[in-house]
């Protein structure tokens, strides 16, 4: 016997250092042994049962202590599925279940099936922080399942994890049904929160009570409350109590204020900030404002008062104010809030608020006399075109039957429709650059051309009042540059016109080019000159020359037409180019405008010589292919119709960018050499009927050339038509002869 006992002993000892194994082969709930018996791996290597006498000499059978358990038990693998090796009756009858079978298929036969789903995740996170805490203690989660007949109940859950090298990781998990310890917990937690809303309506109450008491009192709080928000220092001191309590320190108090700080002790500390930050010969002011006796002195005369002194950080001074105000019940001074707030941009605008109105008012007067001016004289500029246009237009239809004079009458109407046009294209382009619109191109240009062709458009106009119009090349090394050719045409056209116009009969205009040479790089600064003998401009109107809506004479006083924005859009154009502009003038003598601007040079090759001489062009052949003219507008289509036929030209008509599409691809390839085409129109416009004719199948039909006919006449206007596949851009009221002449080129080639 002693034997015995001394092996039981030992064995004893030896649990519990041991592994477990659970044998599920011919897994059965009903016999003694087999897949529901527990065996024990000894470090020795024997195989024994588990269960020994371990009280009295009494044997526990292995599945009559676990099918015993007041609780539910079960064994699963710690990996991979967690599969459950074993469960105790207990543990099928809390998930409401008849047998081990049916508890399989409810779980999937898995920890992972027997937990609710919306658990699962916290419960294995927590059962993984557990065991890396200790592997020694039991761990311990709370859950919810779903038992067989869709109740969910709770659980508590006391599992122990084992790794054994001979059946894997597992957990051995007791549990138990917590659901009515649960619902009384939810059910005290109600009667909590119901008790703790009785209570916060009653403290509600309460507060209403003693708001309605204390309205003043909780208003001025509020009040103090409301000034933290600009101020960043603000203090509430009893005069009566001797003490003073901080809401909001700056980091310039220093050291901070304590609650409850004595006046005498704050005051030290108030000496200390003004010695550090305040200007010197605010000190004396500042140090006397926050004196219990002058504060008391102040407030019994008003509500509040403020002192502003200057501050000196980094080198800089910057604007301060201290605001006191009395927030007491009898108004005694007793009770205060000293506020201090940055008021430096305050002060500044305040000092520069009149300059800027002062200069604003300036401004704005000028601007409307301005305009003003500019709306009477474009009233007057504008009206002569239209009164000569409608004139002449009764004159015309008078004689019509007299060749003479209705030729004279039409060629009259024409130049007042010219001039018309161009001061509406002035006021729009000056409007589009003010906007930024001036979008600058950078492409191939060729200087000399650009500057024969302004004296070419220009020299009628020159014979016509007897002035010599020259031009000079002679300083130009490179006329080939890569820029935006038609600003740079633009501006010495309006340069070129203004100076015919101001110079008298039998003056010279001269337009010159010089190229300054710079061998370090590929740009040059080259100037353009437009230089005259005509009547010069005054100095006093030398300093508003480009100014918008600004004219040193009228038309009326001038005698000259236009809109008086030639110049302000050449200026706007030229800075836009990165140049400049100067004007040298006198009057009597004339004027000398010099635009410089730098350009990059192509392959530096030399000039070329002159353009054409200006002899007419020979006859050109009869042209055999239609032109389709897509306009929407019925006048403009006959009319265009009217002008192109009677040049010789077989049209088509379109009403509409689809139509239009669908005659070029139904079309045999040459029918139609050439396309008209509007913008603006209805169904589809010109914009994508041109892409829809760039994109058709037979390359023929395709490339057929397109010109755009528009009334939008800007830059960005042009650019998108080039983008949309056309091949040029003409503005709306149509140029006759130019039209004529861009057509023949286009269908001779």
């Amino acid at each position: 016997m002693e034997t015995e006992a001394g092996e039981d002993t030992a064995l004893e000892n030896e649990y519990h250092g041991t592994d477990y194994i659970l044998d599920r082969q011919d897994a059965s709930m009903d016999g003694e042994t087999g897949a529901g018996q527990i065996r024990e791996k000894l470090p020795n290597g024997r195989d024994q049962s588990l269960w020994r006498t371990l009280d009295a000499g009494i044997p526990l059978q292995p599945k009559k202590v676990l099918e015993d358990m007041p609780g539910g038990f079960f064994v699963y693998h710690a990996d991979g599925d967690e599969e459950i090796l074993y469960a105790n009756s207990a543990l099928i009858r809390i998930y409401g279940c008849d047998s081990l079978d049916e508890f399989r298929r409810l779980t999937a036969n898995s920890f992972r099936g027997m937990v609710h789903p919306d658990d699962l995740d916290a419960v294995e996170q927590s059962i993984r922080e557990q065991i890396a805490q200790s592997v020694y203690d039991l761990d311990y989660v709370e859950y919810r399942i779903i038992r067989k007949d869709g109740e969910i109940r709770w659980l508590d859950d006391y599992g122990h994890f084992i790794r054994s090298d001979l059946s894997g990781d597992v957990f051995y998990v007791f549990v138990i049904d917590v659901t009515d310890k649960k619902i009384r917990q939810m059910e005290e937690r109600k009667a909590f929160l119901r008790e703790k809303r009785q209570k916060e309506n009653q403290i509600e109450k309460y507060s209403e009570e003693m708001a309605l008491i204390n309205r003043e009192y909780m208003r001025r709080i509020e009040t103090i409350e409301g000034l933290s928000i600009d101020y960043e220092s603000i203090f509430y001191a009893d005069l009566d109590a001797d003490s003073l309590t901080p809401y909001r320190m700056s980091y310039r108090v220093d050291p901070p204020v304590k609650s409850e700080c004595p006046l005498a002790e704050f005051e030290k500390i108030h000496d200390r900030f003004i010695q550090n930050w305040v200007h010197a010969e605010d000190r004396g002011l500042l140090e006397k404002s926050v004196r219990p006796d002058v504060l008391r002195r102040k407030l019994a005369e008003e509500k509040s008062f403020y002192v502003n002194y200057r501050i000196v950080e980094n080198g800089r001074v910057k604007y301060q104010q201290l605001r006191v105000v009395d927030v007491g019940k009898e108004s005694r001074g007793s009770q205060i809030v000293l506020g201090y707030r940055n008021v430096d941009q305050e002060m500044i605008r305040e000092m520069e608020r009149k300059k800027v109105l002062e200069g604003a008012l300036k401004k704005a007067e000028a601007a409307i006399e301005a305009k003003n001016a500019f709306l009477s004289n474009m009233s007057h500029d504008i009206r002569t075109p239209m009164n000569a246009i409608i004139g002449f237009t009764a004159l015309a239809k008078k004689y019509i039957h007299d060749a003479e004079k209705a030729d004279e009458y039409l060629n009259q109407i024409e130049i007042s429709n010219n001039q018309l046009l161009l001061i509406l294209m002035d006021v729009l382009e000056l409007t589009k650059l003010e906007a930024g619109g001036g979008h600058v191109a950078e492409e191939p240009c060729c200087l000399s051309d650009l500057v024969e062709k302004v004296r070419g458009d220009l020299q009628e106009t020159a014979e016509k009042k007897e002035i010599s119009f020259l031009v000079d090349l002679s300083g130009m090394m490179h006329d080939d540059v890569l820029s935006d050719g038609t600003k740079i045409g633009d501006v010495l056209m309006r340069l070129a016109d203004n100076a015919i116009k101001y110079t008298n009969p039998g003056g010279r205009v001269t337009v010159s080019v010089t190229e300054k040479e710079n061998i370090m790089t590929d740009y040059a600064l080259y100037q353009f000159v437009v230089e005259d003998n005509g009547i010069g401009i005054s100095e006093e109107f030398m300093g508003h020359i480009f100014e918008p809506f600004e004219r040193e004479k009228n038309t009326t006083l001038g005698g000259v037409l236009g809109s008086g924005l030639g110049l302000v859009i050449a200026k706007n154009i030229v800075d836009a180019m990165g140049g400049s502009i100067e004007v040298e003038s006198a009057c009597g003598r004339g004027s000398r405008f010099t635009v410089s601007l730098s350009l990059h040079r192509q392959n530096a090759r030399g000039r070329t010589g002159m353009s054409s001489d200006g002899q007419k062009a020979p006859k050109e052949p009869p042209v055999t292919q239609k032109i389709l003219l897509v306009e929407d507008n019925e006048i403009n289509q006959e009319i265009e119709t009217e002008l192109l036929e009677s040049d010789g030209f077989v049209v088509d008509t379109a009403e509409n960018g689809q139509v239009a599409v669908d005659m070029i691809r139904q079309s045999r390839p040459g029918t139609y050499g050439l396309i008209l085409m509007d913008i603006q129109m209805p169904v589809m416009d010109g914009y994508p009927a041109a892409r829809a004719i760039r994109q058709l199948e037979d390359t023929r039909l395709a490339e057929v050339p397109i010109i755009a006919l528009s009334a939008n006449a800007l830059e960005e206007d042009k650019k998108r038509a080039m983008e949309s596949g056309m091949d040029a851009h003409m503005a709306k009221p149509l140029n006759t002869q130019l039209l004529e002449k861009m057509v023949r080129e286009i269908l001779r080639q």
